[in-house]
């Protein structure tokens, strides 16, 4: 059971003050009455509340999927610089949202956002094993021993011991590599390239765990998770 004004301002249908001011000026019904109450306390499952007219379709957390694109970065605000929550279509935006882990300002591709905050550490602790999928773009090629390196645990700069990623090569000519990681050390991957004697010149995420980027998604997109990608993750946690 929850406040009514609570409810209606989790969906991002307004600030709470907006809200309160639509519920006392009679905007909003539940159970097709005039509620005028704004600490009424329902469960928003089982009444039918409306908005300005409008059904409010309640989900208690939200489970986002971005492309992010470079120059932004993975914080809920920031003064100075644009966010990934920022950048959020209206429909998307709700207090509480925050990326699940953290990709650095250039580097792009998948990131997940939500307000659900137990399932947020699922993905992102390094005791559940979740793997995140990278394709980085190098500036020369990394040997089979560096590879070996990589795979049985490197060690970065400042002692730091990596858990064993997964490495593959993907194009030898390009210099483009698939490394894989089930941690997010402090700028990880281009460490993990420099200790090899490599350069990152371009990162890009591409899955988490089993779930995939959309390729319909073009940078800055998003889009919610749909029930079957949602089954995908909790399948890796």
């Amino acid at each position: 059971m929850e406040r009514l004004d609570k409810i209606i301002a989790s969906q991002g249908v307004g600030t709470r003050s907006e809200v309160r001011k639509m519920i006392w000026s009679g905007k909003v019904t539940v159970d097709g009455e005039v509620e005028r109450r704004i600490d009424v306390k329902l469960d928003p499952a089982a009444h039918n509340i409306t908005v300005n007219g409008s059904c409010l379709s309640y989900r208690k957390h939200l489970y986002i999927m971005m492309n992010k694109p470079r120059g932004v970065v993975s914080a809920s605000n920031d003064s100075h610089v644009k966010t990934v929550i920022d950048i959020l279509p209206p429909r998307l935006r709700r207090s509480g949202l925050f990326p699940v882990g953290r990709l650095d300002k250039d580097t792009e591709g998948l990131l997940i956002i939500t307000d659900d905050g137990d399932f947020a550490h699922s993905v992102t602790s390094p005791g559940k094993k979740v793997y995140k999928t990278y394709h980085a773009y190098l500036d020369d090629v990394v040997s089979d021993d560096d590879m070996d390196r990589l795979r049985s645990g490197i060690v970065i700069d400042g002692g730091e011991k990596c858990l064993p990623a997964q490495v593959a090569e993907l194009d030898r000519t390009d210099f483009i590599y698939e490394i894989k990681i089930c941690e997010g050390k402090y700028h990880q991957v281009k460490r993990m390239a420099q200790a090899v004697g490599r350069r990152v010149l371009r990162l890009e995420r591409v899955a988490v765990g089993g779930l995939v980027l959309d390729s319909a998604l073009e940078r800055g997109e998003s889009r919610e998770l749909s029930g079957e990608e949602m089954d995908i993750l909790a399948r890796n946690v």
